[in-house]
């Protein structure tokens, strides 16, 4: 007679937002995610973000930056908060801080975030408007593994967008968060299905490592 094998446990997702929480939205929606959101945290109490995790049933967490003076000193009481979840995968999805070495050491390989640039082209703050500035004619979105340097860790996936002459901020805002939406579940699957790993500083995919710039999806 044969025995059962016990189910698996479904693996654990942290969500770090700030704002309006469109991505974590795209997460939540994914039907075949591989893993259960099990916490969404926000620095800002009054991001969107956290209502959709509400109503999604999530729950949802406010830890405010203000009485930490030091940057670490935060990340240290972050960390306190997410282990209580004991996540596999921590996404950040418009977490809009830097985060200290402390923090990227100890999550180092589970940690995922998503710029919208083709990095290593622009990283940090406005770079729709940097993009239309400098009259470039693709722009795009980066999903990368999270290192100590700021938007720099290892490349997974990059997607363009065409600019057009018409475009504004606005426009390609809409159109990078369209591919945002379509390829943050699909990274984050992969993660979940243990397809996806960071070893040392080099991303593999099913066991192969992947070029430094990345996968370019279309």
């Amino acid at each position: 007679m044969g025995f059962a094998a016990e189910p698996l446990e479904a693996r654990r997702v942290v969500v770090l937002i700030s704002g309006n929480g469109s991505n974590l939205q795209a997460l939540i929606d994914e039907p075949d995610l591989g893993g259960e959101i099990v916490a969404v945290i926000s620095d800002q109490p009054a991001a969107y973000g956290l209502e959709r995790a509400r109503q999604a049933g999530i729950e949802a967490k406010h830890l405010s930056a203000k009485s930490f003076s030091q940057r670490e000193d935060y990340d240290r009481e972050l960390s306190r908060l997410i282990d209580d979840y004991q996540p596999d995968l921590i996404i950040l999805a418009g977490f809009m801080r830097i985060l200290s070495p402390f923090f990227t050491i100890k999550y180092h390989g589970k940690l995922l975030n998503v710029h919208p640039s083709l990095l290593p082209k622009y990283k940090g703050l406005n770079t729709h408007q940097r993009v239309l500035e400098a009259g470039d004619s693709e722009h795009g979105v980066s999903i990368h593994f999270v290192t100590e340097e700021l938007d720099g860790g290892p490349l997974i996936v990059q997607a363009k967008v065409s600019v057009e002459v018409d475009d504004d901020e606005t426009s390609l805002a809409k159109k990078v968060q369209q591919q945002e939406h379509q390829l943050y579940p699909l990274i984050a699957r992969w993660y979940l299905q243990g397809r996806l790993q960071l070893k040392g500083d080099t991303v593999t995919l099913d066991g192969q490592p992947l070029p430094k710039e990345g996968v370019l999806y279309s």
